[in-house]
């Protein structure tokens, strides 16, 4: 790194903590979803809001001539920041750079005798959904591209109707740049409009659309990825083509200069500026006078533009760098990365990758991304809005990408490999106020948790005594039923049966709090305060009083079916659970669920998934048994160690396949058990780098187990030996093992504070993952009796039960 960029290095590190204490003690690798505002942006723009009236730019009032000066001198600064002559271009203010692609595809839908759309595969979503508008349509990759602008032709464009080609500046999924000559070259040879996606670009780069190859139509542009504040886009129109608006139909308050309703229906388009046309209705005036703070805030901080560039390409060649060099104790790489070397192809500061174990298996994203959080680091999965560069990156072709939807993949769900292949990637991204150590303790992070280093340890000899059945080795610990989905348990008391239900103990995961827009079930993952919430069941009253943890306040529901005691009216509404849409009754009580607003500072409410329901009032269990649980009983790798090449796991034909079971709203199946031997372990493991131990809360279990005091050592059941375990017996009741508990970062919640640490899924991704995931205690499900007596007509366990295992 030469001198000048090392000193920029190092300004920028020095005014991290004062411009952006948001990202202190985090590591931001997201610019290209989202920049970073600084302080200084942020209390300029309330000085100026505070201090300064503004009003509507469409009133002649004074304050509203202010407001018309500010956005006029900000369209300009804006053109000159983009070089664009304003004789050539005009600026239109748009709310992002979606809405200006529609924009000109507004202009575009009434053209006589419709339109052809070419785009290029790296294309964003919002330049893709143009297609489904246009007479023909066709995706060309960059050898198509090229073809094309040398005299061919794509069989889907009908060369005698007006065509519009839209590409990327830089692809926003792995940061590979395309030629801007690219606009000049196809309009030269095919008289085609052009649509610019300059978002990623202009993020971190000057563009100079002064410059001789640079002739595209259209340029659409995000305000808030360059300087993190406001949120709002822009689309630049080229003077030469703005009679391709002349079609358009619809128009709104402040874009006409004559209106006639009534008798008459007449109208007179203003025709001074592009703009004055098409920004329709009241300007976001305050979000445009802060893009004019935020271009004097920005040089001030970062300098030019060209500065940023520099600095963030030499970051993104660290970080590419990095990652390539990255290899397991096997000599194979940890990561696959879909980014070009910067020294091969042109870049931008976005790395793309994917990871892999040491014996070449993908480690899913939803995995990557627990650890992520945990660890305070910032980074984007998934599909990025880029399905066209996804395919080609992942080798996903379109009949695969329809069997993976028709097998339930979604945006955003968590099955993120699919039949071998991954179905998204990571992305980092560095932007103008990253800094080395953002860089550098990323590669940090991917080394302490992905890099597998060792071989996998030799199986050990575990023999099982032949009269283990008859004799007990365990006993109940203790029994925690949560009536309200992610919120606090509740301990049962020693002494006391407790009932066991179809769908798992009564009382457990039957009601559940409904995001009051999205419908979705709240979860401790995104609102850990959750864990404050504490239900107690109380029987002698019938009701479920709910208290949170730390206040005085307090509300109940009646345990019965009927809540009008407390004159509760309850409604089937459609909402989702872990990604299924089910129907529960929520609760309308504005006392009851200003409760949990005031608790968790979100508008949500109380809603109820009894048992004994049918088709979106049921579900069914989606636990299984996973392939490090299929080793042979006699010999297995030691407890919690990486697993070697072990059987596929049972098919949809086996028997544990056929099992249907019911359960309310817990994640997989009816009862979740974990085994105190194995937490034992775990906290040793911790303790080794000097962590806090686990408790038992952390892990939300129904069940504990653990060996009773003065039990002999032939019996005892060692760490995780619960992974192989098929049957068991508590009391006078029989359960099934249904597979290991795939673990979230969720166990990072402290239970008794609410707040997110980092054990003991740090430590569990090191010892506890297999294929990719993270495993710790055991889902399991009651086995009806097929006799009838007093036990099996009204089973129960309580605290103290023996145990007996059969594996």
């Amino acid at each position: 790194m030469d001198s000048e960029i090392e000193e920029y290095n190092e300004a920028i590190d020095q005014l991290r903590d004062a411009q952006f204490p948001m990202l202190k003690d985090s590591i931001y690798l997201d610019h290209a979803g989202t920049a970073v505002p600084s302080k200084a942006l942020m209390d300029e723009f309330a000085a100026e809001l505070t201090s300064v009236l503004y009003g509507n730019p469409h009133s002649g009032s004074l304050p509203s001539q202010l407001s018309t000066d500010q956005v006029d001198d900000v369209r300009l600064r804006l053109l000159e920041f983009f070089n664009a002559d304003p004789d050539e271009y005009d600026l239109v203010f748009v709310a992002n750079a979606t809405a200006g692609v529609k924009l000109v595809l507004d202009g575009l839908r009434n053209i006589p005798g419709g339109f052809n759309y070419a785009y290029h595969q790296a294309c964003h979503t919002s330049l893709v959904g143009v297609r489904e508008e246009a007479k023909r349509s066709v995706c060309l990759n960059d050898e198509q591209v090229e073809g094309w602008i040398n005299g061919g032709s794509p069989v889907e464009i009908d060369p005698s109707s007006t065509t519009m080609f839209s590409y990327t500046a830089q692809s926003h999924m792995d940061g590979r740049r395309y030629p801007l000559s690219w606009a000049r070259d196809i309009k030269a040879a095919h008289q085609a409009y052009t649509l610019l996606d300059a978002a990623s670009l202009g993020a971190t780069s000057r563009l100079d659309m002064s410059h001789p190859d640079f002739a595209a139509d259209f340029v659409v542009l995000s305000l808030y990825k360059i300087f993190g504040f406001p949120d709002l886009g822009i689309l630049l129109v080229r003077k030469s083509v703005e009679h391709l608006f002349d079609k358009r139909k619809y128009f709104g308050g402040g874009t006409v200069d004559m209106v006639v309703a009534g008798k008459e229906q007449w109208h007179a388009r203003k025709t001074g500026f592009s703009h004055e046309r098409l920004e329709d209705g009241t300007l976001p005036f305050h979000n445009i006078i802060a893009a004019g703070i935020a271009l004097t805030t920005h040089k001030s901080l970062f300098g030019s533009m060209e500065q940023v560039s520099r600095h963030t390409a030499y970051l993104s060649r660290r970080l590419h760098a990095g990652l390539e060099q990255l290899q397991h104790g096997n000599g194979r790489p940890v990561c696959t990365l879909y980014t070009p070397c910067p020294a091969s192809q042109p870049t931008g500061p976005i790395v793309s990758f994917n990871i892999r174990s040491r014996l070449g298996a993908w480690v899913p994203l939803g995995e990557f991304e627990k650890l992520a959080i945990v660890n305070n680091i910032h980074v984007r999965t998934g599909g990025i809005c880029s399905p066209g560069g996804i395919a080609a990156a992942l080798d996903l072709q379109p009949w695969e990408m329809k069997k993976n939807f028709s097998a339930g993949h979604r945006c955003g769900l968590d099955n993120d490999v699919m039949n071998g292949k991954p179905v998204g990637v990571i992305r980092a991204s560095v932007g103008a106020m990253s800094i080395k150590a953002d860089v550098d303790g990323f590669l940090d992070f991917i080394q302490e948790f992905f890099i597998e280093a060792s071989p996998p340890q030799l199986p050990e000899e575990m023999s099982i005594p032949e009269n283990s059945i008859s004799k007990s080795s365990l006993c109940v610990k203790a029994i925690t039923v949560y009536p309200i989905k992610s919120c606090g348990g509740f301990t049962v008391p020693a002494g006391i049966d407790w009932p066991i239900r179809s769908e798992g103990l009564a009382w457990d995961r039957e009601w559940c709090l409904l995001h009051k827009g999205s419908r979705q079930a709240l979860s401790q993952k995104r609102y850990p305060r959750m864990a404050l919430i504490r239900p107690t069941l109380d029987f002698d009253a019938g009701i479920l009083r709910i208290d949170y943890k730390g206040t005085s306040r307090s509300v109940s529901v009646p345990l019965s079916a009927d809540p009008s005691p407390l004159e509760l009216e309850p409604r089937q509404t459609k909402s989702r659970v872990c990604g299924e849409e089910i129907t529960a009754q929520t609760y309308k009580s504005e006392e009851l669920n200003d409760f949990f607003l005031g608790a968790l500072g979100v508008p949500c409410v109380l809603a109820r998934f009894p048992p004994g329901g049918r088709g979106l009032e049921s579900r069914l269990n989606k636990a299984r048994m996973q392939k490090h649980q299929q080793a042979d009983r006699v010999q297995r790798l030691l407890p919690g160690s990486f697993p070697k090449d072990v059987p596929s796991p049972p098919d949809s034909d086996s028997e544990q396949q056929k099992v249907q079971t019911k359960i309310l709203l817990a994640n997989e199946s009816p009862i979740l058990m974990i085994h105190s031997a194995s937490i034992e372990a775990l906290n040793e493991a911790i303790a080794q780098h000097g962590g806090p131990p686990a408790i038992t809360a952390a892990f939300r279990a129904n069940i504990v187990l653990e060996r009773p005091q003065g039990s002999d050592e032939l019996n005892r059941k060692p760490a995780y030996s619960e992974d192989l375990w098929r049957k068991v017996r508590i009391g006078d009741q029989n359960f099934s093992l249904l597979g290991a508990c795939r673990r979230c970062q969720m166990v990072c919640v402290d239970q008794d504070t609410g707040e997110r640490k980092q054990e003991p899924l740090a430590t569990l991704s090191k010892t506890r993952r297999f294929d990719g995931k993270i495993y710790f205690g055991a889902h399991m499900r009651h086995n009806a009796a097929e006799w009838s007596s007093e036990a099996n007509q009204h089973p129960t366990i309580r605290v103290g039960d023996r145990v007996i295992v059969d594996g």
